[in-house]
């Protein structure tokens, strides 16, 4: 039967200052493979080299991985503001697009950081582009040395950072067996209004959404604000997470080539 295999969406990159690119972090691609057991494949974050349907055909689930740019603000009926630029609209169309299609056809689909956004979006909710602004609300953004620049160590780049309360009876608490967790924090865009068939799975101390699922989907459909891919195998929280997507996706597998 072979591996579930995961399309894995790309965000859109400038190298040099010249030329185009797509590219994923590595760090995703090895959780699915090492974690979840699966096979991922690269989706391009250009609407018209992207066959929704057709890619929904092919894959046995969705990671909608974390990634600089935010989701631009016409998405959800606000208008752009250069401060909180880069915007990634190739990304957006893509994204959008698959997580309905996903869900209306029962594909796993496992949001991370910028994917739980999206997954918001998708859904006619509304995002906030910088949570620290908002009152009351922490800095959820990496850390950064003395010059400006991200910490150059990821072990405290991504260090367990706050705690999420999970909500009672919810998928998380019941994955998880657990109503607290500590997570990393890495964004500064944030969920301000949940869409309409968004579920709220954990909360942050701040009351930050940190966790989201979608409501009478017919298979795995989360979304988590940190970055669950890192050291996944080892990671309690994130190893469960991709357990359970990889889970799912061969469970869709298994359908698809019986």
């Amino acid at each position: 039967m072979g591996r579930p295999i995961i399309g894995v969406i790309c965000n859109s990159y400038l190298l040099e200052g010249r030329m185009k690119a797509q590219a994923v972090g590595e760090r995703n691609l090895r959780a699915l493979v090492e974690t979840a057991q699966c096979t991922p494949i690269l989706i391009p974050a250009m609407p018209d080299a992207v066959d929704v349907a057709s890619l929904i055909d092919l894959v046995d689930g969705i990671l909608l991985v974390g990634g600089r740019a935010n989701v631009h603000p016409s998405r959800f009926g606000v208008e752009p503001d250069p401060r909180h630029e880069p915007y990634d609209e190739g990304r957006d169309a893509v994204a959008l697009s698959l997580i309905v299609g996903c869900v209306d056809q029962g594909v796993p689909l496992f949001g991370v950081c910028r994917g739980l956004q999206e997954m918001n979006v998708a859904f006619g909710g509304a995002l906030h582009p910088e949570v620290s602004e908002i009152p009351g609300r922490m800095n959820h953004r990496a850390p950064r040395i003395a010059t400006g620049e991200f910490h150059p160590d990821p072990a405290v780049v991504f260090a367990e950072r706050h705690e999420v309360r999970l909500t009672k009876g919810g998928i998380l608490e019941q994955m998880l067996g657990t109503t607290t967790i500590r997570v990393n924090s890495l964004h500064g865009q944030c969920i301000l209004t949940p869409g309409s068939r968004i579920a709220v799975e954990g909360v942050a101390e701040d009351g930050t959404i940190e966790a989201v699922s979608v409501t009478q989907a017919k298979s795995f459909a989360v979304g988590v604000q940190w970055h669950a891919e890192y050291d996944s195998l080892n990671n309690q929280v994130n190893r469960s997470l991709f357990n359970a997507f990889g889970a799912a996706a061969g469970r869709r597998r298994s359908r698809r080539v019986a």
